[in-house]
């Protein structure tokens, strides 16, 4: 949920923030502070990604936020207010909500009541963020911002009946006089897959006199789109087009162009594509995202490199992000040649290596049955970051099973899993089911019983054996005709039951 943010740049709770947090620098740091108010835009622009950079990799590096702020100052680095708010609001947009919660904590006005309320709810738990509601006084409490972020809330946590009652209250307290509530209610039901219930949440606005805006008609759009709903959909564009007080933006666009893809009517996918770069602000860099991933979907290849190239002009310091949503769309198109040569390029300007790029490209070259290649990209990334390599390897794993034939370099890598769990360089791993049943197939056809346990004492590491596994394992055993005196020894050791199905295989295997 978005809240305006209500707090003045020179509010007194800010300044006293900047005398609490940075108390054990100088007087001269604490006098650079002050002067940062005078900042030219473009140094206060260079300041916050510089700040955001460091803020985004305490998790690697490890530290807390209020020592690398004071770092910043120690250094004679300016840090105003305006720097913590939209950092903290980055770190929100990227999932490092322990971090945004920090910042957030250093002060707060009502609306960041609000956002800290969101923030605990995805760090800490919709329990928490209940209770940290209920515990705010009546005049921080009961204001829009406050009752309307618990709401989103509920709706991101698909807690349908406590929406449905906050909303009920909401109302009661006049607080549901614009189109954000139901908004809410509606991302909800489609998360729910109940999109049937959108258009009468919009009916219900209409009755109000609350007039939809560029986000109910985005969702509205998707629910027609989500019931195949053509008909119901153009309808809904043409009153969207007649609704002269309808603020619709890129988003708007971009939520019709996946609909036409989806539905396979790619020249109107095409058109919504053209109307949406018109809305756009031609720095945004989520738009150009969008863009390039939707224009992948209706195979334009030349559309895409125009984007990108608009993109890195708009914003030459291309990010993690930017390069991992070009190589989804290089991939999804096919192009491995292009995935090539942009994770080159990325490879050789990345400040921080991230596997998920290094995985669209191992997985693109597997498509095309470069192994080596996949394997190589591998054995780099491996000599430039600490992982996870989990996905890369299964993704190895998989090809070598199911194309190759090839167990005993797939277990090599199975080995190296191991070695990374015990390393700590891979602190969870969530195998694929798929890759378990190739495993064992494998086995089961060379009669390989030492294989399979060897198998099992390495998922065991991850996490105890379920009847699934335990199945292959009998079958394997029933394959070889081997018996394992102890089986039922194990299974009762390990609280694991088998379907009725496998008892004539126990029975054999474990008379």
């Amino acid at each position: 949920m978005n809240f305006r943010n209500l707090i003045s740049s020179g509010s007194r709770l800010g300044k006293r923030f900047c005398a609490t947090l940075f108390s054990p620098a100088s007087s001269a740091a604490a006098g650079v502070v002050e002067a940062s108010v005078s900042s030219p835009p473009t140094a206060a622009a260079s300041r916050q990604r510089e700040m955001y950079k460091k803020l985004s990799k305490l998790s690697v590096t490890g530290g807390t936020v209020t020592q690398t702020l004071n770092q910043f100052i120690m250094e004679g680095t300016p840090v105003r207010k305006d720097d913590l708010f939209r950092c903290a609001k980055d770190l929100r947009k990227f999932r490092r909500h322990q971090h945004a919660l920090e910042m957030r904590k250093m002060t707060l006005s009502i609306a960041d009541h609000a956002i800290r309320l969101d923030l605990i709810a995805k760090t800490k738990g919709l329990e928490a963020a209940e209770s940290y509601f209920n515990g705010l006084n009546p005049s921080t409490k009961n204001h829009q911002s406050t009752y309307g972020a618990l709401m989103n809330c509920y709706c991101v946590e698909l807690k349908e009946e406590e929406a449905k009652s906050h909303f009920e209250k909401m109302d009661e307290l006049d607080f549901v006089n614009n189109s954000l509530p139901f908004n809410n209610m509606m991302s909800m039901y489609m998360r729910l897959g109940q999109p049937e219930k959108v258009p009468v949440l919009v009916d219900a606005m209409k009755q109000r006199g609350i007039r939809p805006c560029g986000i109910t008609y985005s969702i509205w759009m998707q629910s027609c789109g989500s019931l195949n709903d053509l008909e119901g959909l153009e309808k809904v564009i043409d009153e969207m087009n007649k609704d002269g007080e309808a603020k619709t933006t890129w988003n708007t666009f971009s939520s019709l162009a996946g609909i036409y893809t989806k539905a396979g009517l790619n020249e109107k996918a095409e058109a919504a594509l053209k109307t949406m770069e018109e809305k756009m602000n031609p720095n945004n860099r989520d738009a150009h995202h969008f863009l390039m991933s939707l224009y992948a979907g209706i195979s334009k290849a030349s559309e895409v490199e125009r984007v990108w190239e608009a993109l890195k002009k708009a914003r030459p310091e291309v990010n993690n992000m930017s390069y991992l949503v070009m190589l989804q769309a290089l991939s999804k198109l096919g192009d491995i040649d292009g995935v090539k040569r942009v994770f080159a390029e990325w490879e050789a300007r990345c400040f921080a290596y991230d596997m998920r790029l290094a995985n669209i490209a191992i997985n693109a070259c597997l498509k095309r049955d470069m192994y080596r290649e996949a394997e190589v990209i591998l054995d780099n990334a491996v000599k430039k970051c600490k992982g996870p390599f989990s996905k890369s390897r299964q993704l190895l794993m998989i090809h070598l099973l199911e194309k190759k034939g090839e167990g005993g370099l797939a277990m090599k890598h199975l080995e190296a899993a191991a070695s990374d769990l015990e390393e700590k360089r891979d602190d969870e791993w969530s195998w694929s089911s798929e890759l378990v049943r190739l495993f064992f197939l494998r086995f089961e056809e060379a009669k390989d019983v030492d294989g399979a346990e060897e198998l099992c004492r390495i998922l065991s590491k991850w996490r105890p054996l379920d009847s699934e596994t335990v199945s292959f394992l009998i079958k394997t055993y029933a394959a070889a005709g081997k018996t394992c005196p102890d089986m039922r020894e194990r299974l009762f050791r390990q609280q694991i039951e088998v379907s009725e199905e496998m008892q004539d295989l126990l029975e054999t295997v474990c008379p």
